[in-house]
């Protein structure tokens, strides 16, 4: 490597400040996210409910895409912080190089996806023909030009995990402004171009995407991000690879099962009714208001938890890990309160009708509840990342979607109706808690021993 990079701030600059400074730019970044997902669905829930439920029954396809693109991410800047807390710039260059490439693999197998299984994947969830075409129109549009988010996903990794927050925070208020502008122009054909409806929402979000795409290859062309990335004369390496995935595949299997977890609780609440799955969707979109920070957080401390573990800084990893849980868990407390109080007012965001309000005011309420326990999960979830303990992370979120919450929620809603469904969230959560704080505070016990023991020979 022709220019090694210094990164003294995570290893000696104040820990507290440094999780704040790095962790506000993608906190910041995270909560534009939420805020034009959420414009995205008001404006299209004044297109008619069915298109907001169409939006709702295409969640689970865009979290898929999430999982592939923030799972891998994990993977990367795991590996290049724990690459440059050991002082092996050459392997995390190496490292981006393959990040670029597993991300442009992804996007051209999701485009043929929805060129040709859309209407499949959509026939699953409804047999209803207007729901089934407002669906389609919507995701076919998001799977085919997902290349503009998954390549910027793959920049923004590369560029957290050398503390460089900032510039991911700026690509993606980019992307954030052109959507939030373009959503009503296209939706309702304002200035001249036609109305578009959900097409128009749709192809907003991907203009979006593009436009956070151009900044942040800009910026990574230019070589601002301090490694050595070119994909001229590219050779895969299986260790590099195998490095990745290691952290990567449990956590893009981690992402995936709320894909899973929310299409199961479509073809639960479907039964009930169209309102019922407009609702899930609606708290989906407001509950990313307080999860995006969070996970803007856990992007932030990630690679200063990874550079001080491959470093074997008992002292900063704990400090780490406190200062995280501290912030991460008064957003999630403030959060709660916000959904206590103002359910009926945020309902009212997305123009519910009397059935989605008398259902979604105790939906709001009940699931909030979870919201605080949840911030211990994340956090110990994405530590366990940053150690390349990928696999512990997916035990955990394996058994709050699919071991527990699913099954609580089919229960539930047997033998106690629509109401007592939403209590699974909070099952869930309360039993991922339990097994998540015992499992760090064993893994990390064996983890300071071991560096004693090397430390005293």
């Amino acid at each position: 490597m022709d220019k090694p990079i210094k990164h003294h701030k995570m290893a000696t600059e104040s820990v507290p400040k440094l999780v704040i400074t790095m962790s506000l730019p993608p906190i910041v970044s995270m909560f534009i996210q939420s805020m034009y997902n959420v414009v995205d669905s008001i404006f299209v829930a004044k297109i008619s409910m069915e298109a907001l439920t169409a939006v709702s029954l295409a969640f689970p396809m865009h979290m898929l895409m999430v999982a592939l693109f923030v799972g891998t991410g994990a993977g990367i800047s795991s590996l290049i912080s724990r690459k440059l807390g050991e002082g092996d710039y050459e392997s995390a260059s190496k490292a981006a190089n393959h990040g670029f490439i597993i991300n442009i693999i992804y996007s051209i197998i999701i485009a043929i996806i929805g060129i040709f299984f859309t209407d499949k994947f959509v026939s699953v969830f409804t047999k209803d023909l207007i729901l089934q075409d407002l669906t389609v129109q919507y995701l076919r549009i998001l799977l085919i030009f997902s290349f503009g988010n998954f390549i910027t996903q793959a920049g923004i990794s590369i560029l957290q995990s050398t503390g460089n927050t900032f510039i991911p925070m700026m690509t993606q208020l980019v992307g954030a402004i052109t959507n939030i502008i373009l959503d009503p122009i296209l939706i309702f054909g304002l200035l001249g171009f036609p109305k578009m409806g959900v097409t128009g929402a749709a192809l907003a979000t991907v203009i979006g995407q593009l436009a956070s795409f151009a900044l942040t290859m800009k910026v990574v062309i230019k070589d601002e991000n301090n490694l050595n990335i070119t994909l001229k004369n590219f050779k895969p390496d299986t260790k590099t690879f195998k490095d990745i995935f290691t952290v990567g595949l449990p956590a893009i299997i981690m992402q995936s099962l709320a894909s899973i977890m929310v299409s199961g609780l479509n073809i639960i609440l479907i039964a009930y009714s169209a309102a019922a799955v407009a609702v899930l969707g609606i708290y989906f979109k407001l509950q990313s208001f307080v999860f995006m920070p969070i996970f803007g957080l856990c992007q932030g401390f990630r690679p200063i938890m990874g550079y001080n573990y491959g470093a074997k800084n008992k002292t900063r990893v704990l400090e780490t890990y406190k200062t995280a849980i501290i912030i991460s868990a008064s957003i999630m407390f403030a959060g709660t309160l916000i959904f206590q109080i103002f359910p009926k007012h945020l309902l009212m965001l997305f123009d519910s009708n009397n059935e989605m309000m008398k259902i979604g005011i105790k939906a709001l309420r009940i699931i909030s509840l979870t919201f605080v326990p949840a911030a211990f999960g994340i956090t110990i979830s994405t530590t366990f990342q940053a150690f390349g303990k990928g696999v512990i992370s997916l035990a955990i979120s394996f058994l709050r979607q699919i071991v527990v919450l699913l099954p609580s929620a089919f229960i539930l809603s047997e033998f106690f109706g629509l109401d007592a469904i939403w209590y699974s969230f909070l099952i869930s959560e309360l039993a991922a808690v339990l097994v998540a704080v015992p499992s760090l505070y064993v893994y990390l016990n064996a983890t300071f021993k071991s560096w004693n023991t090397s430390a005293n020979n």
